[in-house]
């Protein structure tokens, strides 16, 4: 494992930073943004938005589900979230701290990961998060 590897995507959504930010918070939302692929469908969502409070969500491919769930760490409201990520697939202590910043009437948002098992991993979660930025813009444009 190798605590010098990050990843940054950063995605251009139409929508208002207030739309954007709620709907990492919102379980409902989470269910049509949060697919990490091709194939990929996210069959249960839960949050408790406050720092310290836990979120889950269970992404579904074909016949297998994936949890993922962490603990809030930062949650200023429509600029800045910040959680840690825990997942078969992730490096112990994975955080995540997302960005949201007006800009064209929209929001440009720019989420960053720290921590990861391997290079691989790496490279894989950056696919994973590259298709989620999508699928947000998808849902909210």
């Amino acid at each position: 494992m190798t605590d010098e590897l990050s990843l940054t995507v950063s995605r251009l959504i139409a929508a208002p930073p207030e739309r954007v930010f709620a709907a990492w918070l919102d379980p409902k939302m989470l269910l049509k943004f949060m697919t990490s692929g091709e194939g990929v469908s996210v069959a249960h969502a839960e949050t408790d938005p406050r720092v310290g409070g836990r979120y889950a969500i269970t992404m579904k491919v074909e016949d297998r589900e994936i949890p993922h769930g962490g603990t809030y760490l930062e949650i200023t409201p429509h600029s800045r979230l910040g959680f840690t990520w825990e997942s078969p697939h992730s490096a112990e202590g994975s955080t995540i701290s997302i960005d949201f910043t007006p800009q064209d009437g929209g929001t440009f948002v720019t989420l960053t990961q720290l921590r990861f098992k391997s290079e691989d991993s790496r490279d894989g979660h950056k696919r994973g998060w590259t298709s989620i930025l999508n699928a947000l813009q998808a849902t909210l444009g």
